[in-house]
């Protein structure tokens, strides 16, 4: 009689899981050793290290009626890779942590292995090891690595009174696709597949540096939001211009409020000096004024706008 072929991780078991989850992951040449071993090896030429985490959770990050596997594996991969640009660096490395029922179905985590794979491809990184543990829920902790290749890192105190704000990359798009998503509705496709894959482009991250950026930032939580941050930790005021932003007619009625709202797109915004010339690929949005003194804050068209933006806690 033959056996029967393992279909659930519980019947497969933890070591043969991760044997087939290796397998699927190639190493690039960042990894010096990959999983197998006690931890990975990670090449860090600059002698620094950039190293970000996030925790997505089933039911509060992602749903499986709403997304694949692959999907969920792109956007875990994505939403790190993401923060490790926005500090100018280049991704080297994902380890990723899974935590899933005994009766996930085996298919369903290679396919989320696939999709953590082709994420990290484009960026320049590879998964580099992690763990499997049981748990009542699928939850998944992600960190990413990086390289700064010498360069200073980009963080959020650097904006100048003077500065132009600019943005690259899409805003608004998963926003609008998730609310399509909670009312039920079938479209349009581009706005759901934004919401279930963002497209982050990395290059900007390391690309703003080289133009001389005084400030970036992932937009994960929102526009307003995040630029938010860079202007508490610069002590300067930003002024968005609301004809300037980028509000595609496909994003709807509601689009401005998308767009400086919604935040899973994992757009940059950055600051840049008023001198430099941007490409074409940057738009810019606003500028960077004075401030009273130990404050920060960020105006549309020259009022507060307070409604929205992510908060774990709050939302």
């Amino acid at each position: 009689m033959d056996e029967r072929v393992p279909t659930t991780i519980g019947e497969l078991g933890e070591f043969a899981l991760i044997e087939r989850l290796t397998a699927r992951l190639p190493q690039g040449p960042a990894v010096r050793l990959g999983p197998g071993d006690d931890a990975a090896v990670i090449a860090a030429p600059d002698g620094r290290v950039v190293a970000t985490s996030d925790l997505l959770v089933e039911g509060r990050h992602f749903r499986r009626d709403w997304s694949g596997p692959y999907e969920i594996g792109r956007k875990a991969a994505a939403q790190n890779l993401a923060d490790v640009a926005a500090m100018g660096a280049r991704p080297t490395a994902l380890l990723l942590g899974l935590a899933a029922p005994p009766e996930t179905e085996v298919a369903w985590v290679l396919r989320l292995a696939d999709g953590l794979r082709e994420e990290c491809a484009p960026a320049g990184a590879s998964v580099a090891g992690g763990d499997v543990v049981r748990a009542p829920q699928i939850t998944l902790a992600v960190t990413a690595l990086g390289d700064l290749a010498g360069g200073p890192p980009l963080t959020r105190a650097g904006a100048r009174p003077g500065d132009v704000v600019a943005v690259r990359g899409r805003l608004g798009f998963a926003a609008a696709g998730l609310r399509l998503l909670a009312e039920g509705r079938d479209g349009p496709a581009e706005l759901l597949d934004a919401h279930r894959r963002p497209r982050p482009p990395y290059e900007a991250g390391p690309q703003a540096r080289e133009l001389g950026a005084t400030a970036l930032v992932d937009v994960s939580d929102g526009l307003v939001q995040d630029l938010g941050h860079i202007a508490v930790a610069s002590g300067t005021r930003i002024e968005l211009d609301g004809d300037a932003l980028p509000v595609p007619p496909v994003l709807g009625p509601a689009g401005l409020h998308h767009v400086l709202t919604g935040g899973d797109d994992h757009a940059f915004a950055g600051t840049f000096p008023p001198d430099v010339r941007l490409p074409g690929t940057w738009t810019v949005i606003g500028r960077v004024a004075e401030a009273a003194p130990g404050t920060g804050d960020v105006v549309v068209d020259g009022r507060p706008y307070t409604a929205g933006g992510w908060d774990h806690f709050r939302s």
